[in-house]
């Protein structure tokens, strides 16, 4: 077989001869009888010399009249030229005096063949590589989803998935399948227990009633908002959270999964904090707002006080500033609400010296006027989620 590093294709050619013929003389025929008939840049002398056909093998075989055989061209040409030196060949009748016939068998893409051993062997090697050894990152994977797994378990007589966060935490969050719970594992929740299936479980009801808050987070499609109106006909739910519509809880990103339940997350541990009197100087402050506490929070209203702390008036937020501009005679103001910026310069004209609320928007400006949280003052502050 030739040399094949720089071939393209071998051409392969039969032949048969009337007569008793070598080897030479069918070479000979090859380059004579063609010489001259496709130009000269076409001849096989001028392509060898360029290097673009290489050596011509060729075999014989001789019977008592006749001599067969084959021939095989290795070329570097493109499949044109191919093409027209093979019809040149087989146009060959005689090879000395003797009739000849010259009969194309096949055209062989050298390339094609080297390509599919090379696949061959890289399947061969794929399969000891993985046969021998695993990848790192496979590794790394595995173990991150061992560690998730190890992290759930099952709640009640109904084995409802969970995380194993569900019996420490004070809140739960309820979602549809185990998947959900997979998915909130890789955003850092492990308080979540699975529903799983339109039939909320008697277990479920029973641990929902022993925890401060419960959070429902559910599919962002039809099915998960008619998941939703079952669960809350069942369960009392404190928030209602869905995926991004269209979208399941297991095909959010963790990421994205954060986004939506980070922010009820950090309210509810605010809110399941035990506040205490963060100023022994406030004390009598505190004790004039618990009583007023109760009715004020989640109203929207703020509460107008004078210097006996009574009562000078109750409004709605919105309507507070216009309200304190013209109003004299108040000295404490509590409202269930944020201190922003435009009612603290108001209060300060109205010469309020204490402004109590849910918390305080961040302020350019604060003398004059003493500021202070209901959680400053030791009182459960509860900011609408």
């Amino acid at each position: 077989m030739p040399y094949t590093g720089i071939v393209k294709y071998h051409v392969k050619l039969s032949f048969e001869v009337d007569g008793l013929v070598e080897r030479a003389d069918i070479i000979g025929a090859i380059f004579g009888q063609t010489e001259g008939l496709l130009g000269p840049e076409m001849n096989l002398n001028e392509l060898q010399r360029v290097s673009k056909v290489g050596r011509i093998e060729v075999n014989t075989f001789s019977t008592e009249n006749t001599t067969k055989g084959d021939a095989l061209l290795p070329m570097s040409t493109d499949i044109d030229t191919c093409s027209l030196i093979s019809a040149a060949i087989e146009s060959i009748d005689k090879v000395g005096p003797f009739d000849s016939a010259f009969r194309l068998d096949d055209i062989e893409d050298v390339r094609a063949n080297k390509k599919q051993g090379i696949l061959q062997r890289a399947k061969e090697i794929k399969q000891k590589w993985s046969t021998n050894s695993v990848s790192e990152g496979q590794e790394m994977l595995e173990e991150v989803h061992e560690n998730n797994s190890e992290k759930i378990t099952t709640y009640g007589p109904k084995k409802l998935h969970c995380s194993t966060g569900i019996h420490d935490s004070k809140w739960v969050i309820l979602v549809e399948g185990r998947a959900d719970i997979i998915n909130l594992l890789r955003a850092g929740y492990d308080n979540a227990l699975a529903f799983e299936g339109g039939r909320i479980d008697e277990s479920i009801k029973e641990l929902c009633e022993q925890k401060e808050k419960v959070v429902a987070f559910t599919d962002g499609d039809r099915a998960g908002g008619f998941i939703l109106k079952e669960l809350k006909s069942v369960v009392h739910v404190d928030v209602e959270l869905r995926a991004d519509t269209g979208i399941e809880v297991e095909e959010l990103t963790p990421k994205r999964v954060d986004e939506i339940l980070s922010p009820v997350a950090k309210q509810i541990t605010q809110e399941l904090e035990a506040p205490s009197l963060k100023n022994e100087s406030d004390s009598s402050l505190a004790e004039i707002c618990k009583p007023k506490y109760s009715d004020l929070n989640e109203s929207l209203e703020a509460l107008a006080l004078d210097s006996d702390s009574n009562e000078i008036f109750k409004i709605p937020i919105s309507e507070l500033v216009p309200k304190i501009s013209g109003q004299s005679g108040i000295k404490y103001l509590l409202l269930d609400g944020i201190i922003t910026q435009r009612l603290f310069d108001a209060a300060k004209d109205a010469g309020i010296e204490c402004i109590v609320g849910h918390r305080t928007a961040k302020l350019t400006h604060t003398d004059g006027v003493s500021l202070k949280t209901f959680r400053d003052l030791g009182i459960l502050s509860l900011i609408h989620i």
